[in-house]
């Protein structure tokens, strides 16, 4: 049976809409239904590879891999990676389209609607529920008319809307109350209710709480969510740099060097969830003698990040050490020899720059971006991995291992079959222990279909 579209909005940015979007679909999943999730445009250097070989970002991959649903670029049409200054990368359809100014995206932005529509209809016809993360706040007043995520779903597909507030940020009335009554008059009919997220402590003490938001702002509280930690499906860099890590006394120090645009650190939550390994973010020049691998992850803007090693005194430092090193995509091409920019893809004029030399070739970069999924055979072992890169080297096209260097392209270098299990356990329980505390009766009867066809 079909069901109404739901938008989760956050009453602020990282309120745990993404979070609370895989939860929702995976509770209907279990309860029978087929379900997508879908966002209609979001900002993030963190994407993946999907099946149908486009890009997306990774917080709809990474949903869509809890759902066991295929990923396509339909679960995020519209893509913006930062750029030089204040331009981005715009990804339409899960492919390059143009490097664009800011101001010059939300000029065109009614041009980018039909890409958005079309993928909307595309999986509202296949599933049974499409659940639409929102992006930031719904009522960002000067802004509403070039709000894609928000405002333009809920209005166009008449979603039903669940709100997401964070308690932890402190205001958690005000944000409520502010975002209910700025909404559209149409959009406010629409709400089913709030859900409080991330409470830390006793959830009864919020029982007053609950009582003021449902009797004196007339608003349904949906569920309050307790805090808790999950060091999976990492967004952006603010969500990965609270991760939170138990290692064993005698682990091994692995060091990732936290460059200003450093992008799929998704790559690391393997080494979190091992007990093994110490993981520690570099963002300045302390000294790497104590760490026992040091890794050069990937980045948004590879001639950037390198000038910021240099600039930082981590250049000279890397170049000196006998320390394992381990580049992944934009880290394996800052090994090489040299970088090329002849078509300006990241420099604003033709641009060549010194690499760390470890690798005997220059890294070229190309118009047409690699993207690529699959199953690689590196170092030793099968990886089912994917690229997603500019760069071109000639003579190692996709590794390089010699004495305590080695690189690669491929992105998922660390899963494995143990990470995996420890993935489907974290999110059970952690499903589990959010579906106990929300009304999953009052969400489904609020988007069940009243009579066949009332949908839309």
């Amino acid at each position: 049976m079909k069901l109404k579209p739901i938008s989760i909005l956050g009453t602020s940015s990282d309120s745990g809409k993404s979070t609370l979007t895989f939860v929702i679909a995976k509770i209907l999943q279990e309860l029978g239904y087929s379900v997508a999730p879908f966002k209609a445009q979001n900002v993030s250097n963190n994407a993946m590879v999907c099946d149908d070989q486009r890009e997306i970002a990774v917080a709809q991959h990474f949903q869509a891999s809890i759902l066991g649903v295929p990923t396509s670029y339909h679960l995020n049409p519209i893509l913006l990676k930062t750029g030089r200054r204040n331009h981005s990368s715009l990804i339409v359809e899960g492919r390059v389209v143009a490097d664009t100014q800011v101001l010059e995206y939300y000029r065109d932005l009614d041009r980018l609607k039909p890409a958005v529509k079309s993928s909307f209809e595309y999986l509202y016809n296949k599933y049974d529920c499409v659940v639409c993360e929102g992006a930031g706040s719904p009522v960002e007043l000067n802004l509403m008319d070039k709000d894609l995520s928000n405002i333009y779903i809920a209005t166009e597909f008449k979603t039903k809307i669940i709100l997401v507030a964070d308690i932890e940020k402190g205001g958690v009335f005000a944000s409520i109350w502010g975002v209910y009554n700025l909404l559209p008059k149409a959009l406010r009919e629409r709400v089913i209710g709030v859900i409080v997220n991330k409470f830390r402590g006793d959830l009864s003490l919020f029982d007053e709480g609950v009582r003021i938001i449902q009797e004196e702002f007339g608003i349904p509280v949906l569920g309050v969510l307790p805090y808790m930690p999950f060091n999976l499906g990492f967004e952006d860099s603010q969500s990965l740099l609270n991760y939170q890590q138990k290692s064993d006394s005698s682990a091994k120090r692995v060091g990732v060097i936290a460059y200003p645009t450093m992008s799929n650190y998704n790559d690391f939550e393997p080494l979190i969830a091992n007990p093994k390994i110490s993981l520690e973010f570099i963002k300045s020049n302390i000294s790497l003698e104590g760490f026992d691998q040091i890794i050069l992850p990937g980045s948004k803007l590879v001639m950037q990040d390198l000038q910021w090693l240099k600039e930082s005194g981590l250049f000279a430092q890397l170049q000196k050490s006998t320390t394992a090193l381990l580049g992944i995509c934009g880290g394996y091409q800052m090994m090489f020899q040299k970088i090329i920019d002849n078509d300006a893809i990241e420099a604003e004029t033709p641009t060549q720059m010194e690499g760390l030399g470890f690798i005997d070739d220059t890294i070229i970069f190309e118009k047409k971006k690699i993207l690529k999924r699959g199953v690689y055979t590196l170092f030793g072992k099968r990886v089912n991995g994917f690229e997603i890169h500019h760069g071109i080297s000639a003579k190692y096209p996709l590794f390089y291992q010699s004495d305590h260097i080695q690189g690669t392209f491929v992105h998922g270098l660390f899963d494995d079959e143990v990470f995996e299990t420890y993935k489907k356990e974290t999110i059970e329980e952690f499903v589990e222990t959010m579906k106990s505390r929300l009304d999953v009766e009052k969400i489904v009867e609020n988007i069940s279909a009243k009579k066949e066809g009332e949908i839309l």
